[in-house]
């Protein structure tokens, strides 16, 4: 079986993408929501976020996500160091859902493939891309924060150029029947790609 990352930084559109493969019937991990759910639910992750982060890190047994976007996103050790913490589990608990899953290529959702120098986790890595502009408009309409808030986490990503050069395939999601279309051509090549695993 053929393994996929499917990156793209903060409001590119990279989890419409990721439905559209879905629709194609290809297993989508979605790391997001798995590394909230194993940062509730795993005694061992919460563990470690509390001695690094404090006891505020949870309240009532729930993640403190705003208390801890707020510490780590002005701080660039912490962040590491809680990705440090976040990102090896949600990678073995990946693989034991890839393992689980009997198609020909399954793909990863993840922000920061690139960013963690990670590609090598991939046999074909996909960067989903829009203007800088589009993806901060979508992000505030969607999230409702504030412009610089957006600006903010873009700052802990590589810009679009920096990934363009390290991604086998690349998708512009502006349009959505363009990309819906690209979505459907880069299917077939994986599809063939993977015939020879």
């Amino acid at each position: 079986m053929m393994i996929v990352g499917l990156t793209g930084g903060i409001g590119s559109g990279k989890s419409t993408v990721a439905n559209m493969f879905r629709e194609l019937g290809v297993p989508v991990y979605d790391s997001d929501k798995e590394a909230k759910l194993l940062m509730s639910g795993s005694q061992e992750v919460k563990a470690a976020i509390t001695d690094l982060l404090g006891k505020e890190a949870y309240s009532d047994g729930e993640l403190n996500r705003a208390f801890i976007a707020d510490k780590v996103f002005k701080d660039s050790e912490l962040l590491e160091k809680l990705n440090g913490i976040v990102h090896p589990a949600v990678r073995k608990h990946f693989m034991q859902w890839a393992e689980a899953r009997e198609t020909p290529y399954v793909i990863q959702e993840t922000a920061l493939i690139f960013e963690n120098n990670a590609q090598n986790n991939y046999d074909s890595t996909i960067l989903v891309t829009a203007p800088v502009e589009t993806r901060i408009k979508r992000v505030v309409d969607r999230d409702g924060v504030e412009k610089q808030a957006v600006i903010d986490r873009m700052q802990n990503q590589l810009n679009d150029g920096q990934k363009l050069d390290l991604a086998d395939f690349s998708l512009e999601n502006l349009e959505l029947d363009k990309t819906k279309k690209k979505v459907k051509e880069l299917h077939l090549k994986l599809l063939a790609a993977a015939s020879k695993f």
